[in-house]
Order: structure tokens, then C-alpha cells, then sequence
């Protein structure tokens, strides 16, 4: 089968090539997919240019990608919440990472029926940022009437992200270009803060919950623009001693700044690495056919194509996601 694989270490152009692949066998617990899009995350194209090479290390060559929608084509003996023909999709875990590529093989629990309303293309964009927006929401405990602020509302956390918030019933603010400003809106976001020309530090604050999508001085900046009490929710600050447990990371201690700032504040501080989950995939399944989230889709590219696709996506310049089509 043919497949995108990271072959080496390096530049987006030079560490990437398009390969014949042995197709994979189901075990007892898997089911077969036959990919029809697959969506590209900003994670795999570090993971080309090595900066996670320390924490995620590769055996290459690999195939690439961690998204994917398709059609179940066999199934392991002991699989039974899915019939072959079932339209499905899934982001897989490390160990089976590979979907840009003709077929993939996936743990049935992973995997959730896709939504019955959207193409293959729109479902591939969905398993990735919906599971990380939804588990580093609720990881706070988002609820009804909360004043949240989500950055870079038109990334494609940030994008989920705004949707999952006001479905909840949250007042949302959000940062964005200025180019971006009229389609984030649309999102259904309370006020969309242009970072080109305000400082959402002085538009957005005394708040509930801050969705931390950047890291950085970001990160530590929320807590300016928190409550007393308030909660500040990070994909990419320093990592809370939880989740530093769960990336293996031992006798890890919070930056010693971290720790004041949240003790000034009475704050909870929460980081997130996101885990596959199936039924959290099922919960996104029912929001979209309800309209509660509609996906986000850029451009669509083939697998001829796909190095183009990930030099497109490491410039930034993404409305939304950037899908390889099988179909």
C-alpha cells in the first residue's frame, strides 16, 4: 500500500518521502480501515523536524499522521461494537500512528462511528483537536456561564475549542488576526479580541477559565486576567505534576514561578497531553449531527501531494485543517 513515512530527521521536504508499505493485519481487538482522509496536525511535522524526537522516539522509517476517517473493511474476533462497511474515524495512539497512508489498523476502542452529516474529509479534522479542546476543558470543569478566554481561536484547537464552550453555555472570548477576525466570529464567539491592534489583557479579564493554546509568556500572563479562584487550562505550558507523571517525566517540580502565581491566585492549574478516547469521539459525533460543531476544513490535498500539505501547514497560515483525501 502506499503510505507518507518520515524517513529521516530534518526538513519538512527533505525528511518525508511517499512509499509502497505492507498493508497491516488486524489482531483480536482491531478493526481494518480502509482511510479516506487522514488530517494533518502541527505535531507531526515537529516530529519530522526532530523536536520531539527525545520524547517520542521513532523508529524510522514510519508512516506519518494520527487522524483518520474511512471504512471498516475486517475486524479482530473479538471486536463487536462495529460491522464491516461502518464509516468510522479515530485519532490513534503513538503505537499505531500511520494514517496517511492507504489503510491503517486501529484498537476498536478508539474508534467512533463518524458523523453521519459530514464527508470523510470533514470527520479526519475532528479526532485530534476535538479530543484535545474537550479533555483540557472539562479538565477544568467548564460549565455553564463561565467567562473563558480561548487563544488563537482560529487554529484548529481554538476553533473546536470556541464551539465545545458555547455549546456549554460559556461566554467566550477569543484572540485571533486580523484577517481572521470575521470567520472566528462566526464560531459563535462572545468577542473576538484582533491581537494586530488590542491587548486582550485589558479586554479580557477577571475571568473564570483561561484556555492557554500558545505557552510561553502566555501561559503565565493568565493569571493576570483570572479571578480569585480562577483556572487556567494549558496544551502547551510547563506540564502540572499529574500530567508530568503521566509523560514519564520523574521528580518533576512546577516552575518555581508557576507555583507563586498560582498560590497569588487561589488558582487551579491544569495541563494536558491528550489521550485517544472513543467515547469522547462518540460525544463529537453527536455535537456535529446536532450542529453544536461544525468542522473547520482549509485545504484539501491528495497523497501525491502530501509534502506539499505539510509545508502548507508549518507556515501557519491554516483556516481551519489541512486534510490528505483518499477518496
Amino acid at each position: 500500500m502506499k503510505a507518507l513515512q518520515i524517513k529521516k530527521y530534518g526538513e519538512i521536504k527533505d525528511g518525508l518521502s511517499i512509499n509502497r508499505v505492507e498493508k497491516p493485519s488486524p489482531n483480536s481487538k482491531d478493526i481494518l480501515i480502509e482511510v479516506k482522509a487522514a488530517s494533518l496536525n502541527p505535531i507531526d511535522y515537529k516530529m519530522v523536524e526532530g523536536h520531539l524526537k527525545e520524547m517520542v522516539p521513532l523508529d524510522l522509517p514510519c508512516t506519518i499522521g494520527f487522524d483518520v476517517s474511512g471504512v471498516v473493511i475486517e475486524k479482530g474476533a473479538d471486536v463487536s461494537n462495529f460491522e464491516i462497511g461502518d464509516e468510522v474515524y479515530s485519532r490513534v495512539p503513538q503505537d499505531q500512528m500511520g494514517t496517511v497512508a492507504e489503510f491503517v489498523v486501529v484498537k476498536s476502542d478508539l474508534v467512533a462511528k463518524k458523523p453521519e452529516n459530514i464527508s470523510f474529509e470533514e470527520a479526519s479534522g475532528l479526532p485530534l483537536t476535538g479530543l484535545t479542546a474537550i479533555q483540557a476543558l472539562e479538565r477544568v470543569g467548564i460549565k455553564e456561564n463561565d467567562r473563558v478566554l480561548i487563544h488563537a481561536g482560529s487554529g484548529g484547537v481554538g476553533s473546536f475549542a470556541i464551539q465545545y464552550a458555547k455549546a456549554k453555555g460559556a461566554i467566550v472570548y477569543t484572540t485571533t488576526s486580523t484577517k481572521n477576525v470575521g470567520w472566528v466570529q462566526a464560531l459563535g464567539a462572545d468577542r473576538v479580541i484582533d491581537y494586530k491592534t488590542e491587548d486582550y489583557k485589558e479586554v479580557a479579564n477577571n475571568l473564570d477559565i483561561v484556555f492557554d493554546t500558545l505557552g510561553g509568556d502566555y501561559t503565565f500572563d493568565a493569571f493576570e486576567i483570572i479571578k480569585k479562584g480562577g483556572k487556567v487550562t494549558t496544551i502547551s505550558g510547563p506540564p502540572d505534576e499529574d500530567t508530568a507523571k503521566q509523560m514519564g517525566m520523574t521528580d518533576y517540580k512546577l516552575p518555581e514561578q508557576l507555583s507563586i502565581l498560582i498560590k497569588e491566585k487561589s488558582a487551579v492549574y491544569k495541563s494536558t497531553w491528550m489521550q485517544p478516547n472513543g467515547e469522547q469521539l462518540n460525544a463529537i459525533t453527536k455535537m456535529v449531527e446536532n450542529g453544536d460543531i461544525k468542522p473547520i476544513v482549509d485545504l484539501i490535498y491528495s497523497i501525491e501531494d502530501g509534502i506539499d500539505a505539510y509545508e502548507y501547514l508549518a507556515t501557519g497560515r491554516a483556516q481551519g485543517k489541512v486534510i490528505i483525501s483518499f477518496s
